[in-house]
């Protein structure tokens, strides 16, 4: 089964020394307000008007003395900014003869350095302030070409902020008709044919979206951040499609562009995996984590792999950092899957439930037994079935009254040297031997399997929430004397599970099952019906083998059209 990836957004919250110093700055201007209203008001009650200039100067060595003190417990002190002297917004601030007696606000961080150099009344230019964060400047996404018709590509953007998507294509596709050597026009032509599709559920417009990304970025005048942006939009665009090699051709594109931008390499990750290319995709986190070690994204895609490749050690610390990171794209119920997995699978019982019940908390899990990741939120979920409750009484009956025939049909092709039952293919065994033979799998039909069985292919013929349910299976499944399956829960809350008893041993500790804590065993000739989206877990500890028949039918509670139109799985 293959999962969906998120794209990633990082963002980074570190404080700075910076940010420290800023706010200790802000503690010693209060207290020094705070001491100069009290004071300043006695004076004003009691005293006659004084000397401006000398009024300053007691007030710099004031506010000089705190700041002195303030160094011994914070650090650096910066005098200039204390004294409101410098900037506080985007703009110096000139203190002309009109302005002496106004309070500049101080309660912002500066967020750049003055733009220009700007002179005071003396003529003399305002000092920049050392500690003030120079602003970046604005990556350059306008070639001289679109620069000649600015005023044009402005009014097709007010339309994109408006939501008239159609309007807007229109507008930048003649646009770009007469100006064909401006990218950034071709660009905002995509973004509009873009916002059409999704405003249409128009497919064919993804396509022209991702035409004129392509258009753009092969223009020889396309700006290196506007490249980035329809790279990234067209890789989105034909990820939507399901045209994965192409949107992972334009990712490895990107990559090149920008070697050191882990947002970028972490999305080419995610590209590799959705084409099970796990190696290719391990060596781009190694890459990241050698740039950023602590990233979550890369850390939880790195466990999920080394875990996928069976190093359930080396995964849970890669899953737990990542997970505990809080990152974007780390909170999903797929990497506390893992997790709580790869802590089962390695005897840490109690952590994993305690991953479980975290992933339950969060909202990634319907509870901390039902960890489906496929789900119709509405669906009743429960452990354990009756044929009534199911709405397949009929179908219980038909299995039920023909099991011996369908028993014998699956002895006889239960030959191992001719290699018709596979060994199990999902990792869930534990201990011991678990084979299975299919004959319905995603709503699809194995004909080749079905002739040998004839009999029991028949009957499910005739059970259309059987043999049309695409998010399931109908297979024999033989497990030999020994075995153990991990627990595990199904893909998807869509389905319910039939198993119908053929060979059932009561030798030895026997075979059972244990779902959502609940014991049960099975009966020859008899079905037992559970929900496996709840965890489940097998033992088979008799003296030979046992022997079922599986049979998964939708939900009860799904509508004709959500049976026709939910993926497969």
């Amino acid at each position: 089964m293959s999962g969906v990836y998120p794209s990633n957004l990082h963002g980074y919250d570190v404080k700075t020394n910076k940010s420290r110093y800023h706010n200790a700055r802000l503690r010693v201007q209060d207290a020094q307000k705070s001491k100069s209203d009290d004071v300043g008001t006695a004076k004003i009650e009691s005293s006659p008007p004084t000397n401006k200039k000398l009024i300053s100067i007691l007030v710099v060595m004031t506010v000089v003395t705190w700041g002195l003190a303030t160094t011994a417990y914070f650090g650096v002190v910066d005098y200039k900014a204390i004294l409101n002297l410098g900037s506080r917004d985007t703009e110096p601030v000139v203190e002309s003869k009109a302005e002496t007696d106004q309070v500049v606000e101080a309660d912002k961080p500066k967020v750049e350095a003055p733009k220009t150099s700007t002179k005071s009344d003396s003529g003399e230019k305002a000092a920049k302030d050392p500690g003030e964060v120079t602003k970046k400047k604005k990556p350059k996404t306008l070639s001289d070409e679109d620069k000649r018709i600015l005023s044009e590509i402005k009014i097709g953007e007010k339309l994109l902020q408006q939501k008239k998507g159609e309007k807007a294509w229109k507008f930048f596709k003649d646009l770009t008709k007469t100006n064909p050597d401006c990218p950034k026009a071709k660009y905002l032509e995509g973004k509009a044919a873009e916002m059409t599709a999704s405003q249409q559920r128009s497919n064919p417009m993804i396509g022209l979206a991702i035409e004129a990304f392509s258009t753009a970025v092969q223009m020889k005048n396309c700006p290196k951040e506007l490249k980035k942006l329809s790279l990234t939009a067209k890789s989105e665009n034909e990820g939507f499609l399901g045209r994965m090699k192409p949107a992972l051709e334009t990712q490895r594109t990107l990559a090149r562009l920008y070697p050191k931008d882990v947002s970028i390499l972490n999305k080419l990750g995610v590209r590799f995996l959705m084409l099970g290319k796990n190696s290719a995709a391990k060596k781009v986190y190694q890459e990241v984590l050698r740039l950023a070690p602590n990233d979550g994204f890369a850390l939880v895609h790195m466990g999920f792999i080394v875990k996928q490749e069976g190093s359930w050690e080396e995964a849970i610390p890669l899953l737990k950092k990542g997970t505990d990171s809080n990152e974007p794209g780390t909170q999903e119920g797929k990497f506390y899957f893992h997790l709580g997995d790869a802590l089962h699978r390695t005897n840490r019982t109690a952590e994993a439930k305690a991953v479980y019940e975290q992933g339950a908390e969060r909202g990634l899990f319907r509870s901390k037994y039902q960890r489906s990741l496929y789900n119709v939120e509405r669906l009743t979920g429960k452990p354990f079935w009756t044929p009534e409750e199911a709405g397949v009484k009929e179908y219980v009956r038909r299995l039920e009254s023909n099991w011996k025939s369908i028993r014998d049909e699956a002895l006889s092709v239960m030959d191992m040297e001719k290699g018709l039952f596979l060994l199990e293919e999902e990792s869930l065994k534990d201990t011991g031997e678990w084979r299975q033979f299919t004959l319905f799998a995603r709503g699809h039909r194995d004909e080749n399997n079905c002739r040998r069985v004839p009999k029991t292919c028949s009957i499910i013929e005739r059970m259309p929430n059987a043999r049309g349910c695409r998010r399931g299976q109908v297979k024999f499944s033989v497990m030999m004397p020994g075995t153990h399956v991990w627990p595990h829960t199904g893909p998807t809350n869509c389905r319910l599970r039939m198993h119908l008893g053929l060979v059932i041993p009561r030798t030895g500790s026997g075979a059972r099952l244990a779902c959502a804590g609940e014991m049960r065993t099975w009966t020859e000739g008899k079905v037992l019906i559970f929900d496996d989206s709840f965890e489940h877990e097998v033992w088979q500890e008799a003296e030979s083998f046992r022997l079922i028949l599986i049979v998964d039918i939708w939900h009860p509670e799904l509508t004709e059209q959500e049976k026709k139109t939910l993926t497969s799985i």
